[in-house]
């Protein structure tokens, strides 16, 4: 239930604000005796020409003159209009629009009839998926979903980078030093081995780079040999990305590379110079920025070969014809934000609207103690391994709490939930601060069952399915029957208003009432960190109301409140972690 909606609605006939306008003023009192909601008067004052103090005692007058059901009172403090929830109002109302929209609860349509485009993930074919590639993967797929929940279609990008000096580089390493049985056993190995050796190589030989550039200029031109060698090493890459993309749930919808976009370039440079935008330096073609304070684009290279900046420009023109996008969103580290701000000035200068659609969604780096990588040294940390023994160390942690409650899971189930946690606590761990912010593995941090972490997430759901799996007599490795779900959204406020419920579980229904809330800012600012904060804090209010609350033992009318709360409790982490991308767990 909207709150701020509610009270915007009942401000509007004493205030000259619109709805929106006043939801957008509305704060959350910084101390719980101030109030649920509190709506500061200083806008108001500039209006009437009144001290912002007499406006909030007049508003609370007036509002409790008509109160409405939702609220139990409403006070002035100071410059501050304080209004207070009627608690058995918002825990049942709440409680059974949860339980009720389930699965979609929180989304809501405001993006329908819109597109958005999301490019993600992005690997350079013939080089290992590492732990870099994982953040903009993560990141962009979680985007993705948030972006499904407020009604927009979104379109999901990977744009493979399966293009540029470096394919040069590797057909050379290949006719040099490749070996063919190695290449069919172990295939992205072998071509990380061999793009190492050419670097190795060209430091004592330079003319292997003027060799791999004359490579990657036939494979441009469309030559046969470059073409079908580039071709086979796309293919084998594809098998290898495909295997990670399973493990993580991630999908998408248009895999056009670099490649796709090298004929639509000529056009592309033609609309430039047709338009007197490029200028010569030094053999090269730029289009110069000055107006905006950025270095000149470089579009073609001396030898007239592309660069990213003119692939990315045929890529979004490209892009826009085929799918008019409301936004074309860019998942790509920091780094980059040089260069996307000179693309997009560039199309902006061209006369091209649509410029101002596309946003760069910027994120930091990967960090491992005393640890550097870089592909071309051969120093690179691989996903695949990072998620094993993610894995690999849960299912210990598993083994010995369950040595330690005497509890039996066979060792099926320890790998089952092992991969799911494991995998999970990856997941989380690149979604649990602001994507600006670096991150620097710690594993007692990551699988950590208690705090900030996707295993406390799990573990909480866990723990409240196993309420209701108790209350309603069914293994745990059941689904709840049908039953719970109706009797979870049928309490009403007169039924919870005649019980004496603990101030926990009021607690733990307003945090759950803020997930639709968060899933909007959390578009409005691309950033899942806002979802993954909300999951903490409703964890950590439920695990409060956990203690404080002997649920199973309360009395038949308390005990159905209680369980309803639970199961609103179990569907909102299920929603949150589905849009996270993790898994749920029953039992840990």
């Amino acid at each position: 239930m909207n709150y701020k909606s509610l009270i915007a609605k009942t401000l509007m006939p004493y205030v000259n604000l619109s709805e929106a306008e006043i939801a957008a003023l509305l704060e959350n009192p910084p101390k719980a005796d101030l109030g649920d909601s509190a709506f500061p008067c200083f806008n108001l004052a500039k209006i009437q020409h009144k001290s912002p103090v007499v406006i909030a005692q007049e508003l609370a007058a007036s509002v409790t003159a008509n109160l409405p059901d939702y609220l139990q009172t409403v006070k002035s403090t100071g410059p501050y209009v304080n209004f207070f929830y009627n608690q058995a109002y918002f825990i049942s109302e709440n409680i059974k629009e949860i339980n009720t929209a389930a699965a979609h609860y929180g989304q809501n349509d405001t993006g329908k009839g819109q597109t958005v485009l999301l490019e993600y993930s992005s690997p350079n074919i013939a080089k290992p998926f590492h732990v870099g590639h994982a953040f903009t993967t993560i990141l962009g797929a979680s985007l993705a979903r948030l972006y499904e929940s407020q009604g927009y279609k979104v379109v999901r990008l990977n744009h493979l980078g399966d293009y540029g000096t470096q394919f040069g580089k590797l057909i050379v390493a290949y006719e040099k030093w490749g070996d063919e049985a190695a290449l069919q056993k172990d295939p992205i190995n072998e071509l990380l081995r061999i793009y190492v050796k050419f670097h190795q190589e060209a430091k004592k030989d330079p003319s292997l780079e003027t060799e791999a550039r004359s490579k990657f200029k036939n494979l441009e031109d469309g030559k046969e040999y470059e073409t079908k060698l580039w071709q086979r090493f796309k293919d084998l890459s594809l098998v290898e990305f495909n295997r990670i993309y399973r493990r993580l749930h991630v999908d998408f919808d248009c895999w056009n590379g670099e490649s796709f976009y090298s004929n639509l370039i000529p056009d592309v440079v033609e609309d430039l110079r047709s338009k007197h935008l490029l200028e010569e330096s030094e053999g090269a073609q730029v289009v110069r920025l000055d107006e905006e304070n950025l270095p000149p684009c470089l579009v073609l290279k001396s030898d007239g070969t592309t660069i990213y900046a003119s692939r990315d420009l045929a890529a979004i023109m490209y892009r826009y014809k085929r799918w008019h996008f409301a936004k074309n969103i860019y998942v790509v580290g920091i780094p980059q934000a040089l260069h996307f701000k000179q693309v997009f000035a560039v199309l902006k200068k061209a006369g091209y609207d649509f410029a101002d659609n596309c946003v760069h969604v910027g994120f930091g780096l990967v960090k491992f103690p005393d640890a550097k990588f870089s592909t071309r040294e051969g120093k690179v940390v691989l996903l695949e391994d990072l998620l094993n023994e993610a894995v690999n160390k849960t299912a210990e942690i598993i083994r010995a709490n369950n040595a330690e409650r005497q509890q039996e899971m066979s060792e099926a189930e320890i790998a089952q939930t092992a991969e799911k946690i494991g995998v999970s606590a990856i997941m989380y761990i690149f979604q649990k601060s602001g994507r600006e912010r670096d991150i620097v593995f710690d594993w007692q941090e990551i699988l950590s069952f208690e705090g900030d972490s996707g295993p406390y997430l799990q573990y909480t759901y866990s723990r409240a399915q196993s309420i209701l799996h108790k209350a309603y007599n069914v293994p745990t490795i059941e689904p709840l029957p049908a039953t719970d779900t109706a009797a979870a959204a049928a309490i009403n406020a007169v039924a919870v208003q005649d019980l004496n419920l603990h101030e926990s579980t009021y607690a733990l229904v307003k945090e759950l009432a803020k997930y639709g809330e968060a899933l909007t800012l959390a578009v409005k600012q691309n950033e899942p960190f806002v979802v993954t904060r909300c999951l903490n804090s409703i964890c950590r209010a439920f695990n409060r109301f956990y203690t404080n609350t002997p649920i199973l033992k309360a009395a038949d009318a308390e005990k159905r409140v209680l369980l309803a709360v639970c199961r609103a409790t179990v569907q909102v982490l299920a929603n949150g972690m589905q849009m996270l991308g993790m898994d749920t767990v029953d039992r840990m």
